[in-house]
Order: structure tokens, then C-alpha cells, then sequence
């Protein structure tokens, strides 16, 4: 694989995704991101906005076996990991995988499961490993976990562990489409045509094995990362640590999960180099969903994308 060859897949990627995904631009670029990085993503957005959808059609483009986990209030750990079940035959027992053994896994609704449900993932998303009954046994390299949740303020959700918010890579909003976008979706399922329908006639193709995702990644390190990017960089993640209106800032995962992000970005945009605006574009979604803000500055309505913004336009930027 080439720096040329990753270009053209993630243009070709992008473009049978699209014939899915309607109007969500940003958001297939930054799952391939996820996906060429090896990292993890949360997806938000009220229902119906196509979460679950986008994940289904990143499996078929990129040719990787899918699962889906509807997560519930009663969803128990092994629901998720699998479980060892006695074979009265053979006297012994035998492990039923769960879901987890998969390349893409969809957590849906995730936030809709208590702290305990949520937190079996946590080892495999950060060691692609699953211990079950002191078993441990190896996930693919190409495993990646896309979360779907609910804005928070919905009834019925549980917030996630902070562990867990950070190892995700970015926090990927999916917003109602444009109105151009929703006559097309219209259009379509007059005509019989729903993005369902158009994911399942075949029209969809693959456009790498899953194989070719490790030399993938491995051409990413081709594209240049100057010095003093990285100690911009690194100073923005620090600086969430210390404005006045964060209780506790972005830690050092958000900074690997940043650079690599970047870089990933400057590839799909066709370039061999990361610039600084690369990082700006970045760093709301790798930073926003890590940062607790201090009560006080909450009941005044900052968010945290709000204190992103305010730091971007303080920390220097190099030339």
C-alpha cells in the first residue's frame, strides 16, 4: 500500500458511503477517521438521524463483519462478552461468544444500560481482548466499537463512566439533515428506494478486504507532523486542564487521540501533511465529550464546546 493508494480508498469510501448516508459528510469522514486510526467512536443524535444505519453500511464498504448490540436496563456483562455453558454430552463446557467477537461492533443506545452493562466493554475496546471466566481471548485488529447514545436530557439514560467517555476517540454528532437533504430522503422512499433498500440491492460495494485496513493504517505514518504542531497541540490539551470553568480536563489519551486524528484528517482531505487547522477542525470532537465543567460555570450554559472554542482562539498557533 502507498500514500497514493490510502488517498484513493478513503475517496472511494467516502463516496458508497454517501450513496447511504445521506447529507453527513463530516460525520463518514470522521468514522473513517476512527476506523483508520484504530480507535473508537460515540455517535449522538435524536432518534432516527441514521446512527445504526451508518455503522451497517461502514461494514459493507470496508468488508467487515458487523454486530449489533441493543443495549437495555436489563442487559447483563455476559449478554455482551459471551458466557461458558455446560455440554451435558460432552462433560465439558463450551464458551457461546457473545457479540463482542466481531470487527464492527455497534453499541446502540448505549447510554440506556446501567454503569456495569456499560463498563464490559471497556477491555475490549482498550486491549481488543475479552477475559471470560479467567479466559482470555483475542478480538480482531480491525475490532472497533461505534456507541450510539441519546442526548443525556432524554428519559431513560445513564451517563457514561468518565473512564469509558475517554477511551473513545471522537464524539461524533449526527444533526438532523439539511432541508435539501430531507426532500432527497422523501424522493427516495416514494420512489422505493429507502437508504435501507439502497444498502441491501448490492449498489453499495466494498472497497478494500479487511486485511488491507492494517496497511492502512501503517501508510498514516507517511503523512508529516512538524515539531512545533505537536507541542501546539499538546498545549491546547493542556490548557483544558487549567481554564478556570473545567473541573477536570482532557488527560493524555486526548492528546494521542488528537495527533492521531490530525493526521488521519489531513489524509482524507489528500494531503501528506498536518497543519494547524487540522488540528482546530479536530480538536471539539476528540476533546468535548472528556471535559467536566465546574457546576457554577454549567448553570450559566457553557458547554463544553463553548470552552474549546475560547481556548483555540488563546493558545498561539506556530507558522
Amino acid at each position: 500500500m502507498s500514500a497514493d493508494r490510502l488517498k484513493e480508498v478513503l475517496a472511494q469510501a467516502r463516496t458508497e458511503i454517501g450513496k447511504v448516508i445521506i447529507g453527513q459528510a463530516e460525520v463518514i469522514d470522521r468514522a473513517l477517521i476512527v476506523i483508520f486510526t484504530g480507535q473508537h467512536a460515540l455517535i449522538e443524535g435524536v432518534p432516527g438521524v441514521a446512527k445504526t444505519l451508518l455503522v451497517r453500511t461502514l461494514g459493507q464498504v470496508l468488508a467487515c463483519p458487523f454486530s449489533r448490540i441493543q443495549f437495555t436496563p436489563d442487559l447483563m456483562p455476559s449478554d455482551i462478552t459471551g458466557t461458558n455453558v455446560f455440554n451435558l454430552q460432552k462433560n465439558e463446557f463450551n464458551l457461546i461468544r457473545g457479540p463482542v467477537f466481531t470487527s464492527f461492533l455497534l453499541a446502540d443506545e448505549i447510554n440506556r444500560a446501567p454503569a456495569k452493562t456499560q463498563s464490559a466493554l471497556l477491555q475490549a475496546m482498550q486491549e481488543r481482548r475479552v477475559t471470560i471466566d479467567r479466559d482470555t481471548h483475542v478480538l480482531p485488529d480491525s475490532f472497533t466499537v461505534f456507541a450510539t447514545q441519546n442526548p443525556v436530557e432524554y428519559e431513560g439514560t445513564y451517563p457514561l463512566p468518565e473512564a469509558q467517555k475517554d477511551r473513545f476517540m471522537l464524539k461524533i454528532q449526527m444533526k438532523v439533515p439539511e432541508r435539501d437533504d430531507e426532500r432527497l430522503l422523501a424522493r427516495q422512499l416514494l420512489a422505493g428506494r429507502p437508504p435501507e433498500a439502497v444498502l441491501a440491492s448490492g449498489e453499495v460495494r466494498a472497497v478494500i478486504q479487511e486485511a488491507d485496513l492494517i496497511a492502512l493504517r501503517q501508510d498514516l505514518l507517511s503523512v508529516t507532523v512538524r515539531e512545533e504542531l505537536i507541542d501546539y497541540l499538546v498545549d491546547i490539551v493542556r490548557a483544558t486542564r487549567q481554564h478556570e470553568s473545567v473541573l477536570v480536563g482532557a488527560g493524555p489519551r486526548a492528546t494521542q487521540s488528537l495527533v492521531l486524528a490530525s493526521r488521519a484528517y489531513a489524509a482524507i482531505a489528500g494531503r501528506d501533511f498536518v497543519t494547524p487547522d487540522d488540528m482546530k477542525e479536530m480538536a471539539k470532537a476528540v476533546l468535548e465529550h472528556r471535559l467536566i465543567l465546574r457546576p457554577e460555570f454549567e448553570l450559566e450554559g457553557l458547554s463544553p464546546g463553548e470552552i474549546i472554542d475560547r481556548i483555540l482562539q488563546t493558545v498561539a498557533v506556530p507558522r
